[in-house]
């Protein structure tokens, strides 16, 4: 079975750390495969250290004959069974491709993200009538995404969920963050990793924070937030400072491995209004990190509120706050998250059953012409 997954991610994130997963896994299953990416981009330099499989081409307009020409030699050259997209501009250059081409190659395409709209012609890429299946991160992207898919490509969906890697062998820390910032103990350290998007919505964080050192009167408390700054930042310091909150968060820009740091905070905290994943939860299970997280992608199906950890409904800072008040003050609370987050991480968040559903969903699509066709364990 030869496959081709292909990337237009020019910066890394939880999609690109799983299509790494990903690739990592599927060679237990003997299936060869490729990768398509851009050169000099984090992807290509993380994915050419677990493989050599990596065509790696300057930057090129998908929507140029270049990219056009490139894309149909690698699947002519490779004699690609299924082509697998990972990314929106990737799918426009394969569609064009397509339409010129007419590769008759089985085609597969990941969706991990819930956009707030759609644009007409993005309606018409992900209902292309030569897409064969598209594998959906969450339930809860399923069913935002099937509303703008047509009935016969809502009829091509199947989830698998994203990932983390098992005993994986870990790097050495960056920093000891307690050292680092000069905090105590004692103090209660909440966590946040997420990049400076509209989507992660920081200032319901912010909002959050506030709620429980102006209202709520906490003093022993600090956030860390852990995310690449962009354009929305200084926006987000200065509304920090409007709110007289600077002694109590640490902005830190990008951090290597930030997931490293996680069995560091006390808990982790998610304020996302949409997502696919997000991966960050499923890796504070696996370092077993209590989260309380607003209800978004997978959360839905992740964690059982009040069992596992807490979620909270999208905006809700007040429920937020009082959740995370109710952490602080019950350690044995924390502990049975700890343990039973972890025991859910096992059951259906390895990167064992991220490459083994992939697997069997490609099989299915060989054998049957549809990803529908297998059946989970």
């Amino acid at each position: 079975m030869n496959i081709l997954h292909i990337s237009g991610a020019r910066s890394w994130g939880g999609s690109e750390q799983q299509l790494l997963y990903l690739m990592n896994e599927l060679p237990k299953y003997n299936v060869s495969q490729k990768l398509l990416c851009y050169k000099d981009t984090p992807l290509h330099m993380g994915c050419s250290q677990i493989s050599e499989n990596v065509i790696a081409i300057p930057y090129l307009k998908p929507t140029s004959s270049e990219y056009r020409q490139k894309l149909k030699s690698v699947i002519d050259e490779n004699q690609i069974d299924i082509i697998h997209i990972h990314t929106n501009d990737a799918l426009t250059g394969y569609i064009l491709t397509d339409l010129f081409y007419n590769l008759k190659t089985r085609t597969i395409l990941s969706r991990k993200s819930v956009r707030s709209s759609h644009s007409i012609l993005s309606r018409l890429k992900y209902n292309y009538r030569n897409i064969d299946g598209i594998i959906c991160v969450s339930k809860y992207v399923e069913k935002h995404f099937s509303r703008i898919l047509t009935e016969k490509n809502r009829g091509k969906t199947i989830v698998v969920h994203d990932s983390v890697k098992e005993n994986e062998e870990k790097p050495t820390k960056s920093f000891n963050i307690r050292e680092k910032y000069n905090l105590s103990e004692d103090c209660f350290l909440i966590g946040n990793i997420a990049n400076h998007t509209k989507a992660k919505d920081h200032p319901l964080l912010i909002k959050t924070l506030k709620e429980l050192v102006k209202v709520r009167k906490l003093e022993n408390i600090k956030l860390i937030q852990i995310g690449q700054f962009t354009a929305l930042t200084e926006e987000l310091k200065s509304l920090v400072q409007k709110n007289g909150l600077e002694d109590y968060i640490i902005y830190t820009d990008f951090v290597k491995d930030a997931s490293e740091l996680m069995d560091q905070f006390d808990v982790f905290l998610m304020t996302s209004k949409r997502e696919g994943g997000p991966s960050s939860v499923i890796e504070a299970f696996s370092k077993k990190v209590p989260v309380v997280s607003t209800r978004v992608g997978v959360v839905e199906e992740a964690i059982e509120d009040g069992v596992n950890g807490f979620s909270s409904p999208v905006n809700d800072f007040h429920q937020l706050a009082q959740k995370l008040i109710a952490l602080k003050e019950n350690n044995s609370l924390r502990e049975q998250f700890k343990q039973k987050s972890y025991d859910r991480f096992i059951s259906d968040f390895t990167a064992d059953k991220l490459g083994k559903e992939t697997f069997m969903a490609y099989e299915s699509l060989i054998k049957s012409g549809s990803i529908k066709s297998f059946q989970k364990n």
